[in-house]
Protein backbone atom coordinates (compact mmCIF):
# COMPACT_ATOMS: atom_id res chain seq x y z
CA UNK A 1 0.00 0.00 0.00
CA UNK A 2 1.06 3.22 -0.92
CA UNK A 3 2.39 5.81 2.15
CA UNK A 4 -1.21 7.14 2.36
CA UNK A 5 -4.33 7.30 0.02
CA UNK A 6 -6.52 10.10 0.25
CA UNK A 7 -9.78 10.53 -1.40
CA UNK A 8 -12.93 12.87 -2.62
CA UNK A 9 -15.99 11.88 -0.65
CA UNK A 10 -19.39 12.90 -1.60
CA UNK A 11 -22.80 12.92 0.17
CA UNK A 12 -26.00 13.81 -0.95
CA UNK A 13 -28.40 11.12 0.55
CA UNK A 14 -31.01 13.80 2.62
CA UNK A 15 -31.17 17.48 3.00
CA UNK A 16 -27.51 18.18 3.21
CA UNK A 17 -24.88 18.36 0.23
CA UNK A 18 -21.23 17.57 1.54
CA UNK A 19 -17.53 17.12 0.30
CA UNK A 20 -14.90 16.20 1.91
CA UNK A 21 -11.53 15.34 1.45
CA UNK A 22 -10.04 12.68 4.01
CA UNK A 23 -6.42 11.11 4.04
CA UNK A 24 -5.68 6.80 5.53
CA UNK A 25 -1.56 7.52 6.74
CA UNK A 26 0.18 4.55 5.74
CA UNK A 27 -0.16 3.40 10.02
CA UNK A 28 -4.43 3.53 9.39
CA UNK A 29 -5.01 6.80 10.79
CA UNK A 30 -7.36 9.05 9.74
CA UNK A 31 -7.69 12.52 8.83
CA UNK A 32 -10.21 14.76 7.57
CA UNK A 33 -8.01 17.64 5.44
CA UNK A 34 -11.15 19.31 4.25
CA UNK A 35 -14.97 18.97 4.89
CA UNK A 36 -17.57 21.02 3.67
CA UNK A 37 -21.72 20.52 4.53
CA UNK A 38 -24.51 22.54 3.28
CA UNK A 39 -27.60 22.05 4.87
CA UNK A 40 -31.01 22.67 3.80
CA UNK A 41 -32.86 23.37 6.78
CA UNK A 42 -34.19 27.03 5.41
CA UNK A 43 -35.53 24.69 2.45
CA UNK A 44 -37.60 22.47 3.70
CA UNK A 45 -38.47 24.20 7.23
CA UNK A 46 -41.61 25.79 6.39
CA UNK A 47 -42.80 22.06 5.02
CA UNK A 48 -42.16 20.11 8.70
CA UNK A 49 -39.80 17.95 6.69
CA UNK A 50 -37.74 17.12 3.61
CA UNK A 51 -39.57 17.61 0.26
CA UNK A 52 -37.58 14.77 -2.01
CA UNK A 53 -37.83 17.18 -5.38
CA UNK A 54 -36.62 20.67 -3.50
CA UNK A 55 -33.65 18.52 -1.62
CA UNK A 56 -32.32 17.53 -5.55
CA UNK A 57 -32.57 20.58 -7.38
CA UNK A 58 -30.58 22.11 -3.92
CA UNK A 59 -27.74 19.25 -4.61
CA UNK A 60 -27.56 20.16 -8.19
CA UNK A 61 -27.34 23.60 -7.62
CA UNK A 62 -24.88 23.56 -5.09
CA UNK A 63 -22.44 20.22 -5.48
CA UNK A 64 -20.06 21.39 -7.91
CA UNK A 65 -19.22 24.58 -6.01
CA UNK A 66 -18.72 22.49 -2.60
CA UNK A 67 -16.42 20.02 -4.57
CA UNK A 68 -14.60 22.92 -5.64
CA UNK A 69 -14.31 24.26 -1.99
CA UNK A 70 -13.59 20.98 -0.60
CA UNK A 71 -10.22 20.25 -2.86
CA UNK A 72 -9.26 23.84 -2.32
CA UNK A 73 -9.23 23.93 1.34
CA UNK A 74 -7.07 20.57 1.13
CA UNK A 75 -4.65 22.71 -1.00
CA UNK A 76 -5.14 19.74 -3.47
CA UNK A 77 -6.68 19.31 -7.31
CA UNK A 78 -8.48 16.44 -8.50
CA UNK A 79 -5.40 14.48 -10.12
CA UNK A 80 -3.78 14.29 -6.82
CA UNK A 81 -6.67 12.02 -5.37
CA UNK A 82 -6.22 8.61 -6.07
CA UNK A 83 -10.29 7.68 -5.94
CA UNK A 84 -13.47 9.13 -5.39
CA UNK A 85 -16.29 7.92 -2.81
CA UNK A 86 -19.86 8.95 -3.67
CA UNK A 87 -22.99 7.60 -1.51
CA UNK A 88 -25.33 5.33 -3.14
CA UNK A 89 -27.90 4.34 -0.98
CA UNK A 90 -30.12 4.25 1.01
CA UNK A 91 -31.79 7.50 0.49
CA UNK A 92 -33.89 10.11 -1.70
CA UNK A 93 -33.53 8.57 -5.27
CA UNK A 94 -32.85 12.31 -6.85
CA UNK A 95 -30.78 12.82 -3.84
CA UNK A 96 -28.46 10.16 -4.74
CA UNK A 97 -28.31 10.28 -8.25
CA UNK A 98 -26.81 13.68 -8.12
CA UNK A 99 -23.84 12.46 -6.12
CA UNK A 100 -23.32 9.35 -7.41
CA UNK A 101 -23.46 11.01 -11.40
CA UNK A 102 -21.17 13.81 -10.27
CA UNK A 103 -19.11 11.38 -8.87
CA UNK A 104 -19.18 9.16 -11.86
CA UNK A 105 -18.22 11.86 -14.13
CA UNK A 106 -15.45 13.08 -12.32
CA UNK A 107 -14.00 9.56 -12.00
CA UNK A 108 -14.18 9.15 -15.95
CA UNK A 109 -12.59 12.68 -16.44
CA UNK A 110 -9.82 11.96 -14.14
CA UNK A 111 -9.11 8.33 -14.52
CA UNK A 112 -10.07 7.81 -11.18
CA UNK A 113 -11.45 4.61 -9.57
CA UNK A 114 -15.09 4.84 -7.87
CA UNK A 115 -16.46 3.61 -4.85
CA UNK A 116 -19.50 3.70 -4.24
CA UNK A 117 -20.45 3.71 -0.46
CA UNK A 118 -23.73 2.42 1.82
CA UNK A 119 -24.71 5.90 3.38
CA UNK A 120 -25.01 3.34 6.71
CA UNK A 121 -21.55 1.95 6.46
CA UNK A 122 -20.40 5.68 6.29
CA UNK A 123 -21.97 5.83 10.09
CA UNK A 124 -21.16 2.27 11.16
CA UNK A 125 -17.13 2.93 10.30
CA UNK A 126 -16.73 6.88 11.56
CA UNK A 127 -15.71 5.34 14.93
CA UNK A 128 -12.72 4.09 13.60
CA UNK A 129 -11.72 7.70 11.88
CA UNK A 130 -12.39 9.33 14.95
CA UNK A 131 -11.25 6.99 17.73
CA UNK A 132 -9.38 4.25 16.28
CA UNK A 133 -11.78 1.93 17.28
CA UNK A 134 -11.03 -1.96 16.62
CA UNK A 135 -13.47 -4.57 15.26
CA UNK A 136 -16.20 -5.90 16.28
CA UNK A 137 -18.07 -3.39 18.09
CA UNK A 138 -21.84 -2.41 18.26
CA UNK A 139 -23.40 0.75 17.10
CA UNK A 140 -26.73 2.13 17.44
CA UNK A 141 -27.93 4.16 14.74
CA UNK A 142 -30.52 6.94 15.45
CA UNK A 143 -31.56 9.35 12.74
CA UNK A 144 -34.82 10.42 11.03
CA UNK A 145 -34.93 7.02 8.93
CA UNK A 146 -32.75 4.49 11.06
CA UNK A 147 -33.27 2.99 14.02
CA UNK A 148 -31.42 -0.41 14.72
CA UNK A 149 -28.26 -2.17 16.55
CA UNK A 150 -25.86 -3.27 14.11
CA UNK A 151 -22.76 -5.88 15.13
CA UNK A 152 -20.04 -4.57 13.27
CA UNK A 153 -17.83 -7.46 12.42
CA UNK A 154 -15.57 -5.69 9.69
CA UNK A 155 -15.79 -3.91 6.44
CA UNK A 156 -18.64 -4.81 4.74
CA UNK A 157 -19.44 -7.59 7.68
CA UNK A 158 -22.70 -6.60 9.43
CA UNK A 159 -25.27 -8.42 11.68
CA UNK A 160 -28.77 -6.54 12.51
CA UNK A 161 -29.81 -7.05 16.02
CA UNK A 162 -32.49 -4.81 16.28
CA UNK A 163 -34.18 -2.49 14.13
CA UNK A 164 -37.40 -0.10 14.25
CA UNK A 165 -40.70 -1.85 13.80
CA UNK A 166 -42.65 0.76 13.09
CA UNK A 167 -41.06 4.67 13.22
CA UNK A 168 -37.52 6.07 13.64
CA UNK A 169 -36.76 7.28 16.62
CA UNK A 170 -35.51 10.93 14.83
CA UNK A 171 -39.24 10.56 13.03
CA UNK A 172 -40.74 10.41 16.61
CA UNK A 173 -39.14 13.40 17.74
CA UNK A 174 -40.04 15.33 14.40
CA UNK A 175 -44.12 14.01 14.73
CA UNK A 176 -44.09 15.16 18.65
CA UNK A 177 -42.78 18.10 17.64
CA UNK A 178 -44.81 19.14 15.39
CA UNK A 179 -47.74 17.90 17.28
CA UNK A 180 -47.08 20.19 19.93
CA UNK A 181 -46.17 23.35 17.56
CA UNK A 182 -42.91 23.23 17.91
CA UNK A 183 -40.22 23.93 15.17
CA UNK A 184 -38.68 21.57 12.70
CA UNK A 185 -35.99 19.73 13.11
CA UNK A 186 -38.33 18.44 15.99
CA UNK A 187 -34.94 17.09 18.03
CA UNK A 188 -33.25 20.11 19.06
CA UNK A 189 -36.26 21.73 19.37
CA UNK A 190 -37.87 18.89 21.90
CA UNK A 191 -34.99 18.93 24.15
CA UNK A 192 -34.80 22.82 24.41
CA UNK A 193 -38.15 22.33 25.41
CA UNK A 194 -37.97 19.42 27.73
CA UNK A 195 -35.15 21.09 29.68
CA UNK A 196 -38.04 23.49 31.32
CA UNK A 197 -39.97 20.19 32.31
CA UNK A 198 -41.24 17.77 34.55
CA UNK A 199 -40.36 14.42 33.23
CA UNK A 200 -42.58 12.46 35.78
CA UNK A 201 -45.56 14.40 35.22
CA UNK A 202 -46.72 11.77 32.41
CA UNK A 203 -45.72 7.70 32.44
CA UNK A 204 -45.48 7.44 29.16
CA UNK A 205 -45.15 4.03 27.70
CA UNK A 206 -42.18 1.61 26.89
CA UNK A 207 -42.57 -0.23 24.19
CA UNK A 208 -41.09 -3.87 23.90
CA UNK A 209 -39.36 -3.52 27.45
CA UNK A 210 -39.02 -6.87 28.70
CA UNK A 211 -38.71 -8.55 25.39
CA UNK A 212 -35.89 -10.86 24.54
CA UNK A 213 -35.73 -9.75 21.40
CA UNK A 214 -33.71 -6.26 20.67
CA UNK A 215 -36.13 -4.61 18.17
CA UNK A 216 -37.64 -1.34 18.69
CA UNK A 217 -41.18 0.36 18.59
CA UNK A 218 -41.80 4.08 18.57
CA UNK A 219 -45.30 4.27 17.11
CA UNK A 220 -47.72 3.40 20.41
CA UNK A 221 -45.28 6.48 22.57
CA UNK A 222 -45.96 8.96 19.52
CA UNK A 223 -49.52 8.22 20.60
CA UNK A 224 -49.70 8.58 24.41
CA UNK A 225 -48.04 11.78 23.73
CA UNK A 226 -50.96 12.97 21.11
CA UNK A 227 -53.44 11.50 23.67
CA UNK A 228 -51.85 13.64 26.52
CA UNK A 229 -51.77 16.73 24.41
CA UNK A 230 -55.22 16.25 23.70
CA UNK A 231 -56.30 15.89 27.14
CA UNK A 232 -54.08 18.89 28.30
CA UNK A 233 -55.24 21.25 25.24
CA UNK A 234 -55.19 24.12 25.06
CA UNK A 235 -51.53 23.03 25.92
CA UNK A 236 -49.16 25.88 27.68
CA UNK A 237 -45.67 26.48 27.50
CA UNK A 238 -45.54 24.11 30.61
CA UNK A 239 -47.43 21.77 29.19
CA UNK A 240 -45.14 21.34 26.59
CA UNK A 241 -42.14 21.23 28.03
CA UNK A 242 -43.49 18.81 30.73
CA UNK A 243 -44.78 16.18 28.01
CA UNK A 244 -41.27 16.78 25.95
CA UNK A 245 -39.48 16.02 28.93
CA UNK A 246 -41.13 13.45 30.09
CA UNK A 247 -41.21 12.00 26.12
CA UNK A 248 -37.37 12.04 26.66
CA UNK A 249 -37.40 10.07 29.61
CA UNK A 250 -39.67 7.26 28.04
CA UNK A 251 -36.89 7.21 25.42
CA UNK A 252 -34.20 7.14 27.76
CA UNK A 253 -35.84 4.01 29.80
CA UNK A 254 -36.47 2.20 26.32
CA UNK A 255 -33.23 2.55 25.22
CA UNK A 256 -31.57 1.17 28.80
CA UNK A 257 -33.41 -1.95 28.28
CA UNK A 258 -33.21 -2.73 24.38
CA UNK A 259 -29.48 -1.55 24.58
CA UNK A 260 -28.62 -3.05 27.64
CA UNK A 261 -29.54 -6.56 26.68
CA UNK A 262 -27.40 -5.84 23.45
CA UNK A 263 -24.08 -5.31 25.89
CA UNK A 264 -24.89 -8.37 27.44
CA UNK A 265 -25.39 -10.39 24.25
CA UNK A 266 -22.15 -8.83 23.05
CA UNK A 267 -20.41 -10.07 25.97
CA UNK A 268 -21.78 -13.26 25.88
CA UNK A 269 -20.84 -13.66 22.48
CA UNK A 270 -17.12 -12.03 22.57
CA UNK A 271 -16.56 -13.41 25.98
CA UNK A 272 -12.44 -12.63 26.04
CA UNK A 273 -12.41 -9.09 23.86
CA UNK A 274 -8.51 -7.87 23.43
CA UNK A 275 -9.97 -4.71 24.25
CA UNK A 276 -12.84 -2.78 26.06
CA UNK A 277 -15.59 -3.57 24.34
CA UNK A 278 -17.66 -0.78 22.84
CA UNK A 279 -20.64 0.93 21.74
CA UNK A 280 -20.68 3.41 18.86
CA UNK A 281 -23.80 5.78 18.68
CA UNK A 282 -24.00 7.61 15.08
CA UNK A 283 -27.03 9.40 13.32
CA UNK A 284 -28.99 12.88 13.98
CA UNK A 285 -30.45 11.69 17.15
CA UNK A 286 -27.05 11.16 18.36
CA UNK A 287 -26.43 14.63 19.79
CA UNK A 288 -29.41 14.36 22.41
CA UNK A 289 -28.12 14.92 25.80
CA UNK A 290 -30.37 13.02 27.49
CA UNK A 291 -29.85 9.78 25.12
CA UNK A 292 -25.73 10.42 25.60
CA UNK A 293 -26.10 10.60 28.99
CA UNK A 294 -28.18 6.95 29.41
CA UNK A 295 -26.22 5.37 26.88
CA UNK A 296 -22.87 6.63 28.94
CA UNK A 297 -24.23 5.37 32.37
CA UNK A 298 -25.21 1.89 30.54
CA UNK A 299 -22.24 1.72 29.23
CA UNK A 300 -20.22 2.19 32.21
CA UNK A 301 -22.98 -0.07 33.90
CA UNK A 302 -21.45 -2.71 31.74
CA UNK A 303 -17.79 -2.26 30.93
CA UNK A 304 -18.42 -0.95 27.89
CA UNK A 305 -16.62 2.00 26.45
CA UNK A 306 -19.34 4.96 24.88
CA UNK A 307 -18.30 6.43 21.57
CA UNK A 308 -20.27 9.06 20.06
CA UNK A 309 -17.72 10.73 17.26
CA UNK A 310 -18.31 14.65 17.30
CA UNK A 311 -21.72 16.14 16.17
CA UNK A 312 -21.19 17.14 12.40
CA UNK A 313 -19.85 13.74 11.76
CA UNK A 314 -22.59 11.84 13.73
CA UNK A 315 -25.24 13.77 10.98
CA UNK A 316 -24.70 13.40 7.42
CA UNK A 317 -20.94 14.18 6.15
CA UNK A 318 -19.29 13.61 3.30
CA UNK A 319 -15.99 12.83 5.59
CA UNK A 320 -17.21 9.51 6.58
CA UNK A 321 -18.34 8.48 3.00
CA UNK A 322 -14.65 8.79 2.04
CA UNK A 323 -13.29 6.96 5.27
CA UNK A 324 -15.15 4.61 4.07
CA UNK A 325 -14.17 4.61 0.70
CA UNK A 326 -10.73 4.67 2.20
CA UNK A 327 -11.15 1.71 4.33
CA UNK A 328 -12.21 -0.40 1.27
CA UNK A 329 -9.14 0.65 -0.09
CA UNK A 330 -6.76 -0.51 2.67
CA UNK A 331 -7.95 -4.13 1.97
CA UNK A 332 -7.88 -4.19 -1.40
CA UNK A 333 -11.67 -4.29 -2.35
CA UNK A 334 -12.45 -3.96 -5.86
CA UNK A 335 -13.67 -0.53 -7.27
CA UNK A 336 -16.89 -0.08 -8.56
CA UNK A 337 -18.39 0.05 -12.33
CA UNK A 338 -19.26 3.19 -13.82
CA UNK A 339 -22.76 1.27 -14.47
CA UNK A 340 -23.31 1.13 -10.47
CA UNK A 341 -26.95 2.48 -9.62
CA UNK A 342 -28.35 4.16 -6.90
CA UNK A 343 -30.45 2.18 -4.12
CA UNK A 344 -33.28 4.25 -2.09
CA UNK A 345 -33.31 0.65 0.34
CA UNK A 346 -29.56 -0.47 1.14
CA UNK A 347 -29.11 -2.75 3.55
CA UNK A 348 -26.10 -3.19 5.78
CA UNK A 349 -27.19 -6.80 7.09
CA UNK A 350 -28.54 -8.25 3.44
CA UNK A 351 -29.73 -11.52 5.34
CA UNK A 352 -31.71 -9.13 7.72
CA UNK A 353 -35.35 -9.99 7.44
CA UNK A 354 -37.37 -7.14 6.29
CA UNK A 355 -40.18 -5.94 9.05
CA UNK A 356 -43.92 -4.90 9.41
CA UNK A 357 -44.55 -0.94 9.76
CA UNK A 358 -42.79 1.20 8.26
CA UNK A 359 -40.03 -1.42 7.38
CA UNK A 360 -43.01 -3.22 5.16
CA UNK A 361 -41.97 -1.31 1.95
CA UNK A 362 -38.17 -3.59 2.72
CA UNK A 363 -35.88 -3.44 4.97
CA UNK A 364 -34.74 0.10 5.67
CA UNK A 365 -31.66 -0.44 6.53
Amino acid sequence: MADSLKILGIETSCDETAASVVVRHADGRGEIISDVVLSQLDEHSAYGGVVPEIAARAHVEALDVLIEEALLKAGITLNDVDAIAATSGPGLIGGLLVGLMTAKALAKAAQKPLYAINHLEGHALTARLTDGIQFPYLMLLVSGGHTQLVLVRGVNDYERWGTTIDDALGEAFDKTAKLLGLPYPGGPAVEKAAAQGNEKRFNFPRPLVGEARLDFSFSGLKTAVRQAAEAAAPVSEQDIADICASFQRAIARTMDDRIGRGLERFNAEFPNPVEQPALIVAGGVAANRALRGALQALCDKHGFRFVAPPHHLCTDNAAMIAWAGLERMALGLPADDLTVAPRSRWPLDSNAQAMLGSGKRGVKA
